[in-house]
């Protein structure tokens, strides 16, 4: 079983680590948002921490601009 943590705050996030049990996050513009950073900054940020997968949804609608944020 692996644990992924649903956020974008930095300090659940090294909690977590701390405890050596998170194998990665998943996020959105929402959580991000909550943190008050720009979205690239706030995702960087979360891959500094975490050792593990990141997955973080795109902002955009369409298919191109979709990608180039991807």
């Amino acid at each position: 079983m692996q644990f992924f943590l649903d956020t974008a705050n930095l300090d659940e996030l090294r909690r977590g680590a701390q405890w050596g049990i998170v194998d990665g996050v998943t996020t959105n513009p929402s959580l991000i948002a909550k943190e008050g950073k720009p979205l690239a900054e706030q995702i960087a940020a979360i891959c500094e921490v975490v050792d593990g997968p990141v997955s973080a949804e795109v902002v955009a609608t369409g298919y191109e601009t979709m990608v180039k944020e991807g």
